[in-house]
């Protein structure tokens, strides 16, 4: 799945969540800035001759047209016609044609600057630069789609998102990107494999280093993950640099700061992922996402970290009484952010500027984050959408864990911006997470060489400069 996982980028991420991730359970109000009632003004019409109302604030035109693309990746596409459907209820005279791929920046991106589709689902490895696009003009903002009215809900469509949801689709100043997936990272293991070897999940590398010598004695490996998609590893190593180092340091590494990646706490949290290698508790093999998640269902290893994704993902092949449960990443003595936890939306949806419908674009965008579509998405996927309460209904053990791993969260989301900030950093950071992984570099090189990557960033001034504050 992408960010979709990949957003990759998607990670950027996310401000402050309360303690669960039940939908239900998050109350706190998000973009409280946002918060004005919109739809109080008089019925007008625009410019191509729709009617503005309440329930038709961007004054689609009936009898047009407007076309989605899906991301068809881990969560599938089930939901998104789930989406139409409910889209159609309320505009059963607009035509929705929607289609559905993985390739996104291969098909959609020559149309940009010509005759681009009117919605794109930008998601997946092979998803278009989120920086260039805004740059370039190329995306639509969005903020009059936050100030809307929510679709079957009081207040505003912001009034209606969790935590993070618009802060991480914001980027200089404006809101460009509608992540409607919230999704929860870490460590996935069998729980009742767990139970039955009377296992107990670690919660520091200390106990997992303890522990694996069991798991290896059942044939086991302790561990495995994505090994061809860079982003893959590099949400683990992000993570334990968050929990080490602390906020402020993510946030100095996501601005350039000089010296960034020196900072105390940076090494000492990539240090057990190279013990990890160097200890061969890795399964062998160059896997890709669905390749290693295979593998952990067969029991060829005992731990994979992977968002939520997961469990839609890979639902055909899941073994009868296999128990999906998510942990939270593995944390160090003296820890500065031991109990914050890798959380935020993703699956982003771009309007692009010269969309021939983008009132009706957005529009749908308001139907995929109204309550229906939204317990619709959690019902499908097993994940949440990031829309409040779409898990209220959903009875899931995978779910569950999720939820039981937020109850304990501390007050911040972990997130890193840089990826959506600077493509070719980006692009560095995978490579050299991967080669991290293979056992191709030390912890100590992979600081030296993200420093000097960033450095490089740093002092182009051809580069446009991203700055963040929270």
């Amino acid at each position: 799945m992408s960010v979709t996982p990949e957003n990759r980028g998607d990670l950027s991420r996310r401000t402050l969540l309360q303690r669960a991730a039940a939908a239900g359970l998050l109350v706190t109000p998000a973009a409280g800035l946002l918060s004005a009632c919109a739809g109080s003004e008089p019925s007008k019409s625009n410019d191509t001759g729709g009617t503005k109302s309440k329930d038709n604030p961007f004054g689609v035109k009936d009898g047009s047209a407007v076309k989605v693309v899906v991301f068809n990746g881990g969560l599938g596409d089930q939901w998104a016609k789930e989406d139409k459907v409910v889209f159609n209820a309320k505009h059963p005279n607009i035509t929705v044609n929607m289609s559905s791929t993985q390739k996104i920046k291969t098909e959609e991106q020559p149309k940009m600057a010509t005759q681009p589709s009117d919605l794109v689902m930008n998601s997946g490895a092979d998803s278009m630069d989120r920086s260039t696009l805004i740059n370039e003009g190329a995306i639509e903002p969005l903020d009059d789609l936050l100030t809307a009215p929510a679709w079957d809900s009081e207040g505003t469509v912001a009034d209606s998102l969790l935590p993070g949801t618009v802060s991480d689709g914001t980027q200089n100043g404006k809101f460009y990107v509608v992540n409607v997936a919230y999704t929860v990272w870490g460590n996935w293991y069998n729980g009742a494999l767990f139970k039955k070897e009377g296992w107990q999940p670690p919660t520091t590398w200390e106990e997992f280093f303890a522990l694996a010598p069991k798991i290896k004695a059942k044939g086991m490996a302790p561990y495995v993950h994505d090994a061809v998609h860079g982003y893959y590893p590099r949400w683990g190593l992000f993570a334990s640099i968050w929990k080490s180092a602390g906020k402020q340091a993510v946030i100095d590494i996501d601005n350039l700061k000089d010296n960034a990646w020196k900072a105390d706490g940076v090494l000492a949290a990539l240090e057990p992922w190279e013990k990890l290698v160097k200890d061969r508790l890795l399964l062998p093999g160059k896997l890709d996402h669905t390749q290693s998640q295979q593998a952990w269902l067969d029991g060829k290893a005992a731990f994979i970290q992977v968002g939520t994704w997961l469990k839609n993902e890979m639902a055909a092949t899941i073994p009868p009484g296999f128990e999906l449960t998510l942990s939270d990443y593995w944390s160090n003595a003296g820890d500065k952010a031991a109990k914050d936890v890798f959380a935020g939306s993703g699956e982003g949806f771009v309007v692009p500027s010269k969309a021939p419908n983008k009132e009706a674009a957005k529009e749908f965008l308001r139907a995929i984050l109204s309550k229906a579509g939204s317990a619709k998405f959690a019902e499908l996927t097993k994940s949440l959408a990031s829309t409040k309460g779409s898990g209220d209904n959903v009875q899931d053990s995978a779910l569950a864990s999720a939820n039981a791993l937020m109850k304990n969260a501390g007050s911040d989301l972990i997130s890193v911006k840089f990826p959506d900030f600077y493509a070719d950093l980006d692009k560095e950071s995978q490579n050299l997470s991967e080669e991290l992984m293979a056992g191709r570099l030390t912890a100590q090189q992979f600081v030296d060489k993200m420093q000097a990557a960033a450095d490089k960033v740093a002092k182009d001034s051809s580069i446009k400069k991203q700055t963040r504050t929270a």
